[in-house]
């Protein structure tokens, strides 16, 4: 029986594929195999020894802390595109509420209230929210991974010039882009030629502020820039200097930070980007998948902090062995297994910068220290042995 810990609330269509006789899940249990999480700061929590994996119903991790889970051999898991076609959506309606003033627009109208010539003041005032069309505009999107082809493609198709910049775009994605998407020779490039630029990059050391002043300097004068992706990608204060100075002509966020309410020219949508029940289905079925697989097979598939390491069942035992990657620990490992009279039948190794995992299926009694001698190995994190991988 797995024990499943919920943190968050997470959508029945996800948490009915577990299986009832193997599985029980509750927001407090005791010893839990694996955590399922939305949005539930996690860094401050005491995480049980006997939690193997954690799995996120959304893409951003910056609740988790995976330094400690690393540590502790626990794989964290996220959901790579589950909401991708939610946050697609909406980025489209930036666009539109970037360029025509909508939003300025709406709120124009209900100071009419209660006034009986509000048709004439409309027609009067109207001219207050001229925008342009984006057909035939240049659209610049940074990152191409789920999100961003999609809005790439969106976009080309509502007429668009669309430039794509990733440098570290995946063969997947390549193959998911529409032909009709121009690849950027540079970032600064892209900057210098888009009327709007959508980011969806992740956050992290390297892109931290990436749109800056300088950068900001880059864009032509009036385009309109978007961030759906995370907060700390864009310099507030840089936004706010070029909004006031006519250099943005807009900027739309979904996260409305303190700093940006009430600033004219920006838009702060209340991140509303996976907020869809389309969304939060499909983030709660692939958690739940990737942690079950997790558990039941050893197989691992975006992860954030492990390789991604799958092998297909054999039926026999699985020997699952997370390390840190430095030599020496494969063949002590290999050496082990052979004096405990184990041979090995099919056997994967995979790395992700400091840490490496093992997946090994093994023909033949397995002793009962043998967990205990593969843990010994300097170097090694964690061992978990599944009996029958099926």
């Amino acid at each position: 029986m797995y024990a499943i810990q919920t943190l968050n609330k997470i959508a029945a269509c996800g948490l009915d594929r577990l299986p009832r006789d193997t599985y029980e899940t509750a927001t407090e249990i005791a010893n839990p195999a694996g955590i399922l999480v939305r949005s539930q700061e996690m860094k401050d929590l005491e995480l049980p020894a006997s939690v193997l994996g954690i799995a996120r119903a959304g893409a951003g991790v910056n609740n988790i802390p995976l330094d400690k889970c690393t540590t502790k051999g626990i794989v964290v898991f996220n959901t790579p595109g589950a909401n991708a076609n939610g946050v697609k959506e909406l980025v489209i309606a930036a666009l539109m509420l970037s360029s025509r003033k909508i939003f300025e627009g709406m709120v124009f109208t209900q100071t009419l209230k209660g006034k009986d010539d509000a048709d004439k003041i409309v027609e009067k005032e109207k001219g207050r929210f001229v925008g342009p069309e984006i057909e035939g505009k240049t659209m610049g999107v940074i990152g191409l991974g789920a999100i961003g082809v999609m809005v790439a493609n969106a976009t080309a198709a509502l007429g668009m010039k669309v430039l794509g910049y990733d440098p570290f775009i995946s063969v997947e994605a390549a193959w998911k882009l529409s032909t009709s998407v121009q690849k950027a020779a540079s970032l600064e490039k892209l900057i210098a030629e888009s009327d709007y630029i959508t980011i969806h990059v992740p956050f992290m050391a390297e892109t931290k502020g990436l749109f800056n002043a300088a950068r900001i300097a880059l864009m032509k004068k009036g385009a309109r820039l978007m961030n759906f992706s995370r907060s700390g990608l864009v310099d507030n204060q840089a936004v706010i200097a070029a909004v006031k100075a006519g250099q943005l002509g807009a900027y739309v966020t979904d996260f409305p930070e303190e700093e940006l309410l009430g600033i004219d020219g920006v838009l702060c949508i209340p991140h509303l980007g996976a907020s869809t029940p389309e969304s939060e289905d499909n983030c709660a079925i692939m958690a739940v998948d990737q942690l079950r697989e997790y558990l039941e097979r050893g197989n691992i598939k975006n992860s954030v902090n492990f390789p991604n390491c799958e092998m297909a069942p054999s039926g026999k035992t699985r020997i699952c062995v997370a390390n840190k990657n430095v030599p020496n620990v494969i063949s002590s490992l290999t050496g082990i297994l052979g004096t405990s009279g184990l041979n090995i039948d099919d056997m994967i190794n995979k790395n992700r910068g400091d840490v490496a995992y093992n997946i090994i299926d093994v023909s033949g009694n397995v002793p009962a220290d043998l967990a205990g001698k593969i843990n010994a190995v300097d170097g090694v994190i964690i061992t978990r042995i599944i009996p029958t991988c099926v």
